[in-house]
């Protein structure tokens, strides 16, 4: 794996997280909950993670990135969750977030949910990934366990992590209903961030829920593009668009400010227990919308293999 950079970021405290959060999404919402609280168990449903919370030596880890599939696909670009977890000093790790899959052990395609726990020195990994994918049948979502079918812990291309010793611990509860602005759910606290610390980088890392309501969600065709995609309307033409409907849970990692490293300042994947799942864009319903979530902040931030080469297109 090619070169690794890193930085401390800033942590606030959780209460001051939370009150930039509030003043943010209440210019978003109707109704607005934040709030300081253990975080639950998160083996249970839904989230069925392989560890009980976010908590612990958190940071974050952008691997890859968008220039390895856009303009054309670098299918060299093979990534593994056990091997980032030692470049972060952090082996055995809890992983959760948004990447693309293995096209090596796939053959095709695909967006990754992460849910990982990387191998230690004393147990193998628990790999409670999905992978969302274009069914050939129908062209709807196919989401499937990563597990069910692969036995490695591989990704491609790119991925937005955050890792953690998985343990319970203080985390950030926000409850919000009825979408009032334009923003989305992850864009409107990252924003409210960047307003509120400038050029301070703050990460935060995550799970949360839609309870009730659609989605606007894409899932990566399964053959990658034969004409090279050069703006963001190409990307868009050849992403395959959803409205998925709750509950979507949903792992999600944003950086308020890029300190040099060209981040994916934010980037959110979902999956379900009904079969769909695939890259959040923002709801489709805003009245009747209602998301739960539990973050925290991440300590570092690390950079692993970023493109030469590079540009803005396609990181919504």
């Amino acid at each position: 794996m090619a070169e690794t950079e890193s930085c401390a970021l800033h942590v606030p405290a959780l209460e001051d997280i939370s009150e930039v959060f509030k003043v943010g999404l209440q210019k978003n919402y109707a109704e607005v909950h934040v709030r300081i609280v253990d975080c639950p168990d998160l083996t249970q449903t839904p989230f069925c993670f392989p560890v009980k919370g976010i908590c612990g030596k958190s940071r974050i880890a952008d691997v890859g990135g968008v220039p390895y599939l856009v303009p054309t696909v670098r299918l060299d670009k093979i990534y593994n969750v056990n091997t980032v977890a030692k470049k972060i000093n952090l082996p055995g790790a809890y992983m959760l977030g948004a990447g693309a899959a293995s096209h090596r052990t796939l053959g095709i395609n695909a967006e990754m949910i992460f849910s990982v726990q990387a191998e230690s020195t004393t147990s193998p990994s628990v790999n409670g990934s999905y992978i969302a994918s274009v069914n050939p049948a129908d062209g709807n979502c196919l989401l499937e366990k990563y597990k069910d079918n692969h036995t490695d812990d591989e990704f491609g291309l790119l991925s937005n992590i955050y890792a953690s010793e998985g343990k319970p611990g203080k985390v950030i509860e926000v409850i919000v209903k009825k979408r009032t602005g334009e923003d989305n759910f992850v864009s409107c606290m990252r924003n409210s961030l960047k307003t509120h610390y400038g050029d301070k980088a703050v990460g935060i890392g995550g799970t949360f829920v839609i309870e009730e309501g659609k989605a606007k969600l894409h899932v990566m065709p399964r053959e990658f593009s034969a004409c090279p995609l050069i703006t963001d309307d190409d990307v868009d033409q050849w992403l395959k668009f959803y409205e998925m409907k709750a509950p979507l849970i949903c792992q999600s990692v944003f950086v308020s400010h890029d300190p040099g490293f060209d981040l994916r300042l934010e980037h959110t994947h979902c999956f379900s227990h009904h079969g769909e799942g695939g890259h959040y864009h923002t709801d489709t319903t805003p009245d009747t919308v209602q998301y739960h979530g539990y973050f925290h902040p991440a300590e570092f931030l690390y950079r692993i293999d970023k493109p030469a080469v590079t540009h803005v297109v396609g990181r919504d």
